[in-house]
């Protein structure tokens, strides 16, 4: 009866898990049992030869491999419960800024578009739906393929998309606090604003609003309300025109006959600028009728990775509404180092050796490391230097969730379990924007203290006039 009770385990599965393409081969080899079984209960079976026996025994052999190998090297998952006592909801919003040309487009007429997606704290509900990890196919099938540098189809990352989080789409606000302090997200290049599902979900359990910005064509690929998809422009046209505002140079780089003297990354500092302005009108009236009255955007901050990491300072550079920035584990731009920061920052980077370890060019260590250095003893206020040992770059993302097994095997995670790694970036995270925007103990940033190992911190004065009022 072993086969019938397969069938059930197969049912039961599709109804709660719903079909995954990774689960093909054990679905075969589900029917294929079965329907050998049927074939015995008929009657008897005449005798097959020896080369028939073996021939069935290898594909039964290869089915069984790969029923074991494609869920383990493309898992699905779901991510793991936050600390914090809030739950989340989440939604999304559409927004044009009319004030600003499209420059990363050869069309004249294009305006400043971006999608940006909320995350706050909300009632408990434990009969709600949560929310999928993202719907876009193309954003994670290209940032996958940016990432091994390998072409991968869309269909490839089907199943990805179905991943659940831990919120709840238009979840009512938690009533826990009158109003909740508000952090913008940064994504990386060829990214996508759900990257850091992990660090935001975090930050929102433990009291935060959470805005990440899809900015196209530096994200992956994203789409809009009305149909309309974005697909990046990726590093090759991206990276010139980073680099002129990491180093700027004359002549300067060029995007559709347009020369860019400043560079990309202020124009992107700008989205950040601008979606600010957008959630202090969502303030006043959130067309969902759930964050109208919610936000202290007194209590501002900004935070990437990356390429985030790199317009995160630039947007606090910008707008000294944001009171608080953390970057990881990017250079920082050139008129950033040299003005410097009256916010308080906290910059992240990983260690030389574990950066040569993982491949980096040696011109590329000198410029993170020579920048966020630069940068941290150009502070007005209060900084912290952090040093993660042995934590690669995607560790600073939801990537080693997504692929965990072929991501090892290619040697793009370091030897920190990626459950400790989530962990520590959680924790010097939540401790930040908690002291500097809320006036809590951070006991992780504290002088003399090293709650982990793999953790280096120096920290400069506190500042005045910055911080919670």
């Amino acid at each position: 009866m072993l086969p019938v009770g397969a069938v059930l385990i197969a049912a039961t599965h599709l109804l709660v898990e719903r079909y995954r393409w990774q689960m093909v081969p054990a679905y075969a080899v589900t029917a294929v049992l079965v329907l050998v079984w049927l074939v015995q209960r008929a009657g008897p079976v005449r005798p097959v030869s020896g080369m028939v026996v073996a021939g069935a025994v290898a594909l039964g052999v290869i089915g069984l491999v790969l029923s074991t190998a494609l869920p383990v090297v493309v898992p699905s998952f779901r991510f793991p419960e936050p600390s914090g006592p809030h739950r989340i909801g989440t939604l999304t919003y559409h927004w044009h800024d009319e004030t600003r040309a499209e420059v990363l487009t050869s069309a004249p007429g294009d305006h400043r578009e971006v999608m940006v997606q909320v995350w706050y704290p909300a009632s408990p509900d434990p009969e709600a739906p949560r929310a999928p990890y993202m719907r876009e196919q193309g954003a994670l099938a290209n940032w996958l393929a940016w990432l091994l540098r390998l072409r991968i189809p869309q269909w490839l990352s089907r199943p990805l998309d179905s991943v659940i989080t831990n919120a709840v789409a238009a979840a009512p606000l938690a009533a826990t606090d009158p109003t909740y302090p508000v952090l913008l997200f940064m994504q990386g290049l060829s990214g996508f604003r759900q990257m850091n599902t992990f660090q935001v979900e975090e930050l929102v359990s433990h009291g935060y609003v959470v805005a990440a910005i899809d900015q196209p064509y530096a994200a992956a690929a994203m789409s809009f309300p009305d149909g309309r998809q974005v697909l990046g422009l990726g590093k090759r046209v991206m990276w010139p025109l980073i680099q002129q505002s990491l180093e700027p140079s004359t002549p300067p780089p060029e995007l559709n006959g347009r020369p860019l003297p400043e560079g990309i990354i202020p124009y992107l500092a700008r989205d950040a600028v601008f979606v600010l302005d957008r959630l202090a009108d969502l303030n006043e009236a959130d067309p969902n009728g759930v964050l109208t009255g919610a936000l202290d955007l007194s209590r501002a901050g900004v935070f990437g990775v990356s390429l985030g990491g790199i317009t995160a300072p630039e947007a606090c550079h910008l707008d000294p509404r944001f009171r608080a920035c953390m970057a990881m584990e990017a250079p920082i731009p050139a008129e950033v180092v040299t003005a410097g920061l009256e916010q308080p920052t906290l910059l992240l980077i990983g260690d030389v050796e574990t950066m040569r370890a993982a491949g980096w060019a040696e011109e590329g260590i000198t410029q993170h490391h020579t920048n966020m250095r630069s940068l941290y003893e150009n502070l007005g206020g209060s900084g912290y230097y952090v040093v993660t040992n042995g934590m690669y770059h995607l560790n600073l993302t939801d990537a080693p969730l997504l692929l965990r097994a072929p991501f090892t095997a290619l040697g793009l995670l370091g030897p920190i379990d990626v459950e400790r790694a989530h962990g520590i970036v959680n924790a010097y995270t939540v401790a930040f924007f908690d002291k500097h925007l809320r006036g809590l103990p951070a006991p992780p940033l504290d002088a003399g203290t090293r709650p982990y190992r793999e953790i280096d911190v120096e920290a400069r004065p506190e500042s005045r006039g910055w911080g919670p009022d």
